[in-house]
């Protein structure tokens, strides 16, 4: 089974990740709400930038016929012909509309003929539960999908049956989804997206890709143009459930010329393979369920694998980017140098502008608390619009709060003030309940020397 992983991309402002006391407020407590009126994003506007067909081809092969444990994949499966999807249990309130714009994209920019049906024949069907019974059946899991299922009670039954092993597939026909209805409206549609991808196409996860969410590290949280082109390709008539990673490997090359033309320049430098021993130091580091001094063993294995192997990519930074997360409470000095250097070797990786946001959220915090307004605005105005064209509400908000802190500090009272109201629009999307937003800007507020203890 796919899973998306209790494992974001953790801040110490907690910016990405959805507070887990209570849940997301229901359609009267979002009506009676005395803060601004939820923001919600339009459908994506995403650019495509220039990606070599030589490096789409490896990246296909390696997300299409492998797991996440390393397993090998057989065959190629895929659903043949159009595809219906249907919505069940209790979703919440926005996740409708997250879900009409997901589907528009997979049409027009994977070219995927799916549409919603109230049948329970549907090929896939998602299912809203909530995050405790998503969790009993599997505990590190924020989401998921499993093949051959129409339920989560159906899932319980048969979960350890050759009929929800992915290894044994030859084709997809029907399979569901497992989204969290308590969650904020972001990790519901985050969740959405991540699953909902894996459900069509890949199973794997590659770290190497910075671009892509198919990466366990969570930065992306909706689907990129990389991910849309790796679906078209999918779904390609070329192609055909039950083609062996051979067959497939002969017919990719003329599928990227056609739908990738600009990628034909060639190959570009190809990263080394992610060792599965640093995978699961990072998880470690900054899953659930390990203690502190397990944490930053595991955080400083990853940073030494990494320099071992030369990396210079995005998963170098993301290793000094766990370790400074890990060495938060215990050292904020160190914790620093590690950010600043998780944003060095990002500036080098392409496609790591919104990699670099979240690190300058860190980075304009301490800034803040030195009480250096200006600089903290240097490092925090270049990342807005990055946060807010990757729909990422919840990073848009979390920056936004502290250039509303920053711009106090610089005597901009006013402007502080109107960037704050808008920031909890957005919070509201971000974080959810109302207590979880005004615990956020509470606790971005007490950054500021200038503001009075809470």
């Amino acid at each position: 089974m796919k899973r998306r992983l209790i494992l974001p991309l953790i801040m110490v402002l907690n910016a990405c990740v959805p507070v887990t006391q209570g849940g997301t407020a229901s359609r009267a407590v979002i009506a009676d709400s005395t803060l601004p009126p939820m923001k919600t994003f339009g459908r994506a506007q995403i650019s495509r930038p220039a990606i070599a067909n030589a490096e789409l081809v490896r990246d296909f092969l390696e997300l299409s016929f492998q797991m996440e444990s390393g397993r090998e994949l057989p065959v190629l499966t895929r659903f043949e012909g159009p595809i219906t999807l249907r919505l069940t249990g209790a979703p919440p309130p926005t996740l409708a509309a997250d879900l009409t714009a997901l589907l528009g994209r997979l049409r027009d920019e994977a070219g995927i003929e799916i549409k919603t049906t109230t049948e329970s024949t549907a090929n896939i069907t998602i299912q809203a539960v909530s995050r405790a019974d998503i969790r009993r059946a599997l505990p590190q899991a924020a989401c998921f999908v499993a093949p051959n299922v129409g339920s989560l009670s159906e899932f319980r039954t048969t979960r350890r049956s050759p009929r929800t092993n992915w290894a044994l597939l030859e084709t997809r026909t029907r399979l569901a989804i497992f989204l969290p209805n308590d969650a904020s409206p972001q990790e519901a549609r985050d969740c959405l997206h991540e699953e909902l991808a894996q459900a069509l196409g890949p199973l794997n996860d590659l770290y190497r890709l910075p671009n892509s969410v198919f990466n366990d590290d969570n930065v992306h949280t909706v689907l990129t143009n990389f991910d849309m082109l790796i679906l078209r390709a999918t779904y390609d008539p070329a192609l055909r459930s039950g083609m062996t990673r051979a067959q497939v490997l002969r017919r990719l090359p003329a599928i990227f010329a056609r739908l990738n033309p600009a990628g034909q320049t060639g190959p570009r430098p190809r990263p080394t393979a992610t060792p599965q021993e640093w995978s699961k130091a990072i998880q470690t580091a900054l899953g659930p369920g390990a203690g502190s001094a397990a944490r930053r063993a595991a955080a400083a294995k990853a940073v030494s694998i990494a320099t071992r192997l030369g990396w210079q990519d995005n998963r170098r930074a993301f290793a000094h980017y766990a370790m400074g997360r890990v060495l938060q409470g215990s050292d904020p000095i160190a914790a620093q140098r590690q950010y600043i250097a998780a944003d060095r070797f990002y500036a080098r990786s392409p496609g790591t502008k919104l990699h670099r946001a979240y690190v300058a959220s860190q980075l304009a915090a301490y800034e803040i608390v030195k009480g250096d307004g200006l600089r903290a605005l240097r490092l925090i105005d270049p990342h807005i619009d990055p946060a807010r064209r990757s729909q990422n509400a919840a990073l848009l908000a979390t920056l936004q709060l502290l250039r509303a802190e920053a711009l106090s500090l610089e005597g901009r009272v006013e402007e502080a003030r109107s960037v704050r109201l808008d920031s909890l629009g957005w919070a509201r999307y971000g974080f959810g309940a109302d207590w979880a937003v005004r615990a956020k800007q509470r606790e971005i507020s007490a950054l500021n020397p200038g503001n009075p203890p809470a």
